[in-house]
């Protein structure tokens, strides 16, 4: 447990003061514990935090007089001048680690590369209904130590965890806890798909004896399965299946009549697809992870029936967002790979696809026998337009770089394909844009543009 210095020379550094940075030194301030805060972008701090600030590029030899550094999720771990500290015997965390130290109620944590925030956005509705309710943090919107400034801190919490959060530091202890999937993601911030993926694990490192783990069906994780329950946790499965006999929770059916369906007390409950707002096989395999995570804490069957069919999903989510130009128009901004790029065609029999921006090293071509079989014009933005080019002149499809987001949307809703017009990015936003929030409300605010021109 960190303590309070009252020293002018303080033995914490805050590494990037982004959101979680501000939260950790709110976090310090409160408990009088002094810091140095270093940044290589900021001038100055936001309004209400008192630290001092470094800025610059960040130097190994001047974190060498501190003891302990928090590092922000979007500092690469492996950077050269932690790793210096890190050799010096200065100890690195994040702010899971103190979290874990002052959170003392019950815990639930969701993982993956896609899916997660979806996920923890529909338990936390579903969690709400039980006596003391639920905050959700983390990944998603509030930085988790927010939640501990609260004069009485919520019992019970649900935390959307990266796998930037999860490398750092000792970890945490779920009750419950899922992995949705592994996709490749995150090449500039990771060493290579290995070190990505034990940084996922890690979620299940302090699970033991009554705690639940939900994992994939694929059987790449059957060994992870079996060592977990070696220790006593109980390990749940989910994934499409042919009938809801193979795991607990999931997709079952034949193509168009399909089921969701999870497990409560040895019973099987469904919801027909045909009942849920949102589309799309990866989407409907997140519904069915949250139901179960439901089920799991004592929600009624009856409310988890009502959240799954009134869910009309998360914002830049594979969501529909008008009518326009003769088309329909969906936001998946958050597509920020390109697997869930793949998922979200997967769930249309052909599109107008927009697609670019800062492709962070990965492999597209992967992609193209989806794009050759839902892909019928295309519309590449951002700054790094070659990759996108040459995987659809593979393709043999038709497109055109046309830069800017809003560009596209003026010549999508030009052509005379009466198709559904996709973003689904492939790809980080970055290059032109803060984040993939404000690049689908530019997609969003370009499309709602086009009711005065048609």
């Amino acid at each position: 447990m960190i303590a309070a210095t009252g020293s002018s020379s303080p033995g914490v550094a805050i590494i990037g003061m982004g959101r979680t940075g501000c939260s950790v030194a709110r976090f310090l301030e409160a408990r009088g514990i002094d810091y140095v805060a270093f940044d290589e972008k900021l001038k100055k701090l936001p309004d209400g935090i008192r630290g001092s600030l470094k800025t610059g590029k960040l130097q190994g030899k001047k974190l060498l007089k501190f003891t302990r550094l928090v590092v922000s999720p979007g500092i690469p771990w492996h950077h050269p001048a932690l790793q210096a500290a890190r050799d010096a015997g200065v100890e690195l965390l994040g702010d899971l680690d103190f979290f874990r130290e002052n959170f003392h109620g019950d815990l639930l944590a969701v993982t993956g590369t896609n899916g997660k925030s979806t996920v923890v956005h529909l338990m936390g509705q579903m969690l709400e209904v039980l006596p003391g309710g639920v905050e959700i943090a983390g990944n998603i919107g509030e930085p988790m130590l927010n939640m501990l400034a609260a004069p009485k801190p919520s019992s019970r919490a649900v935390l959307e965890l990266s796998s930037f959060q999860l490398e750092r530091g000792q970890g945490v202890h779920p009750r419950w806890a899922a992995l949705l999937n592994i996709q490749p993601d995150h090449a500039d911030m990771h060493a290579n798909m290995a070190d990505y993926e034990a940084a996922k694990v890690r979620l299940f490192e302090q699970q033991g004896e009554g705690d639940i783990a939900m994992l994939p069906l694929d059987e790449h994780w059957n060994d992870l399965a079996w060592s977990l329950g070696e220790k006593g946790v109980h390990v749940r499965r989910f994934g499409p299946v042919q009938d809801g006999s193979v795991v607990d929770a999931g997709l079952f059916g034949d193509v168009g009549a399909r089921h969701i369906f999870w497990t409560s007390e040895g019973r099987v409950h469904e919801v027909a697809i045909d009942q849920v707002r949102v589309r799309g096989e990866h989407q409907h395999l997140n519904l069915a992870v949250a139901a179960q995570a439901a089920a799991d804490s004592g929600v009624t069957a009856s409310v988890i029936t009502e959240s799954l069919t009134a869910f009309r999903g998360l914002d830049h989510r594979l969501r529909y967002i008008g009518h326009r130009a003769g088309k329909p128009w969906y936001d998946d901004s958050k597509a920020t790979n390109p697997n869930a790029a793949i998922a979200a065609l997967d769930s249309f029999e052909q599109v107008i696809w927009v697609c670019g921006g800062l492709t962070k090293g990965l492999d597209l071509m992967p992609m193209l026998p989806v794009v050759q079989k839902h892909v019928a014009l295309a519309f590449v933005i951002g700054l790094d337009a070659n990759p996108f080019a040459a995987l659809l002149e593979e393709a043999g499809i038709a497109y055109r770089v046309v830069t800017h987001v809003d560009e596209a949307v003026v010549q999508a809703a030009k052509s005379n394909m009466p198709l559904p017009v996709l973003l689904s990015p492939a790809a980080a936003s970055m290059d032109q844009f803060k984040d993939y929030t404000e690049r689908g409300r530019c997609f969003y605010e370009a499309v709602a543009g086009l009711e005065k021109s048609s």
